[in-house]
């Protein structure tokens, strides 16, 4: 080899490189997916918290869809299903979705909890910012879900 074919291979070698670095580190951030660790205007509660605040009268909704509520909820909670198609991403456009507010409390100053399917299902996420968002005040979000609460061995149905 001369030395033009050996700078070409370098250079090709480097590119390669740069390239499989920056895909691997996409894949790496693609893969990703969890909830964000806070949201601004709600309080990140636990399962152990959020079963005080239902017993002091706070409203227990689950976010997901009908057929996982049928299937398994915490006991009590109420079934506002948070329809995503926005994305999986905190600067998500609630247009793109359907939430129906008017399911909440009436009273904005009410407490409310929101959960779902653990830290990896952003339905809760997006459902507290929506509410948020429409002016509730005491918005708590279970972010661990139902698989937080049940490790907890509380009362599902």
């Amino acid at each position: 080899m001369n030395i033009v074919q050996d700078r070409w291979v370098n250079k090709l070698l480097k590119a390669a490189c740069a390239l499989a670095l920056t895909a691997s580190a996409a894949a790496g951030f693609a893969a990703n997916t969890d909830t964000p660790a806070s949201l601004a205007g709600a309080t990140l509660v636990t399962a152990e918290q959020a079963k005080t605040l239902m017993g002091a009268g706070a409203s227990m909704i689950d976010a997901r869809v009908a057929n996982e509520y049928v299937e398994q909820h915490i006991k009590g909670a109420k079934n506002v299903p948070y329809k995503e198609k926005s994305p999986k991403d905190v600067k998500f456009d609630p247009k793109e979705d359907s939430f129906d507010l008017a399911k909440l409390p009436g009273d904005k100053n009410a407490a409310v909890i929101f959960y779902c399917n653990g830290a990896e299902c952003w339905k809760s996420f997006k459902a507290s910012k929506v509410a948020i968002d429409a002016g509730y005040k005491k918005v708590n979000w279970l972010r661990g879900g139902i698989p937080e609460w049940k490790a907890k061995g509380y009362p599902v149905e």
